[in-house]
């Protein structure tokens, strides 16, 4: 194994325990690494097939605890907002979109952070049709598929294991339909196939040790870390 392939993977791990602990935020620690020593259109269709397992192995890890009913409602925006995501990112200039999502990101997270949580209880399913459509146009306008629904999630005030059972599955299908398309059009080559076959070890293994810690955060502690991951998540969209 030579020196760069070793830094890549370890990178994978890094951001695979962070997947497991968060439940996102895989692609911030990858890309950020990754983008030093390959193109970004070979890590993007490596990274989000990633987001297959890590995202795969929690929803497998947290199915007992599943409520399908409420994960349903976030469904359609999905379908719909993916394809929609990368359309407006083909006709719109990627720079000016991802600073636009990053400000919002960072403004709300800066100010949680320090204050008390805000809570929306009202919306209902027509409210978690259109977070699941924001979800999956964000993921295809900057390729981070957990910004719009952990975000979401989070403002709903529900607790750690909901937020987990309802943004989890959603960022499983925003990886599944993403994964789709760039193999459609033939953006997933021999070369990324074999990164991603060589990677598929260190995603279960530091999935694994996420989900590990992840039991032994309180609610305080788990609100607090997503916290952070998003906020770097919003920092990594301006510095990219």
């Amino acid at each position: 194994m030579d020196g760069t392939l070793a830094i890549l993977l370890l990178a994978l791990f890094l951001g695979s325990i962070v997947s497991g602990l968060a439940g996102f935020a895989m692609g911030i620690i990858v890309m950020s690494v990754w983008l030093h020593f390959l193109p970004p259109l070979v890590c993007a269709p490596i990274v989000v097939a990633f987001g297959l397992i890590t995202q795969g192995y929690g929803v497998w890890k947290l199915r007992h605890a599943f409520t399908w009913r409420r994960v349903a409602a976030f469904v359609p925006g999905t379908l719909v907002g993916v394809p929609l995501g990368a359309w407006l990112l083909a006709r719109s200039n990627p720079a000016h979109m991802r600073i636009g999502i990053a400000s919002v990101v960072i403004a709300y997270c800066v100010w949680s952070l320090a204050r008390p949580a805000v809570t929306i209880k009202r919306g209902g399913k027509a409210a978690d049709v259109a977070a699941g459509a924001l979800n999956g146009v964000a993921a295809g306008l900057t390729g981070l598929i957990g910004i719009a629904i952990t975000l979401w999630c989070q403002l709903r005030g529900w607790t750690k294991d909901v937020q987990r059972t309802v943004a989890q599955p959603v960022m499983l299908l925003t990886s599944v339909v993403s994964t789709a398309s760039l193999g459609a059009v033939g953006a997933i080559d021999e070369r990324s196939l074999k990164l991603f076959l060589l990677g598929v070890p260190f995603a279960f293994a530091g999935t694994w040790l996420g989900l590990r810690l992840y039991g032994r955060v309180d609610e305080a502690g788990f609100r607090r870390i997503v916290l952070v991951m998003l906020l770097a998540s919003g920092v990594s969209l301006i510095v990219r």
